[in-house]
């Protein structure tokens, strides 16, 4: 009998950036073990620079769209693991039970704003998807771990 896969969603304000970066590493790297989602709590666009650094580590997130937490507050997820502080104070009620976990990273949009050269911003984009791809990759055990 197959072990059921473990429910995760990310959340983000935007579910633009960071959260798109944590669905799209763990569907590659865990997608044999864990259901995966993302979504904001305020929507904006996919970030195309989060796809290119995605692209280049042989990811595809193009296909992905930014989601309103609303489209899938009805999923029974097992956890949800907001990836920004705003997602985290602004966490809503689930309709079931599930365990919330906070893993913050820094905000690459924010970070390269005020930079000019793309060059350059992709550095600070590379910084923050290698460090999603750390964590995703000791998913589901270091759940375990996070208070």
């Amino acid at each position: 009998m197959t072990a059921r896969k473990l429910k995760i969603l990310f959340l983000c304000t935007g579910n633009s950036c960071r959260s798109q970066m944590a669905e799209g590493w763990t569907r590659h790297l865990k997608g044999d073990t864990i259901d995966v989602w993302s979504a904001g709590i305020d929507p904006h666009d996919l970030d195309p620079l989060a796809v290119e650094v995605m692209a280049e580590a042989g990811v595809d997130i193009s296909s992905h769209r930014s989601k309103h937490l609303n489209e899938v507050i009805e999923v029974p997820f097992d956890y949800v693991i907001t990836v920004c502080d705003h997602a985290r104070q602004s966490c809503p009620l689930f309709p079931r039970p599930v365990k919330k976990i906070h893993v913050g990273f820094d905000d690459p949009p924010f970070l390269a704003g005020q930079i000019t050269s793309v060059k350059k911003k992709l550095i600070v984009y590379r910084r923050v998807r290698d460090e999603i791809h750390t964590f995703v990759e000791m998913l589901p055990e270091s759940l375990k771990d996070i208070k």
